[in-house]
């Protein structure tokens, strides 16, 4: 038997699937909404994690990176660029601070609230 944890429109199901011939459908219980995992990309240009993440709004393609490790960015400075839905999303500073770390790179996919930088 393996167990998995489905989600289908936003409703949470924990399904069990016994291996070998099935004789009818699996069982699906529903239950409360988790939080959905987030994959975490490779560091690619580290220079220490800083303490202030800098997030993937939605699920892309790096298309630039605008800032660089050592870089001191303003609110609202964009430090990557990705590409969605054939649109360039820039993802910015969200607050004043010094780059400490970019973890993506150009033509990267990212998930909806991967950290793509991190800054101090």
């Amino acid at each position: 038997m393996k167990n998995y944890t489905i989600t289908v429109n936003g409703n949470v199901y924990d399904v069990v699937v016994e291996e070998g011939a099935s004789t009818g459908a699996p069982a699906a219980a529903p239950r409360a909404a988790a939080a959905p995992a987030v994959p975490k990309a490779a560091p690619k240009a580290t220079a220490g994690a800083g303490s202030v993440k800098i997030e993937a709004g939605a699920a892309g393609k790096v298309f630039k990176v605008e800032a660089k490790v050592g870089q001191t960015v303003k609110p609202g400075d964009p430090v990557v660029i990705l590409e969605a839905m054939k649109m360039e999303i820039p993802v910015v500073a969200p607050q004043a601070g010094t780059v400490a770390s970019i973890d993506v790179a150009v033509g990267d996919n990212v998930e909806a609230g991967a950290v793509l930088a991190t800054m101090n």
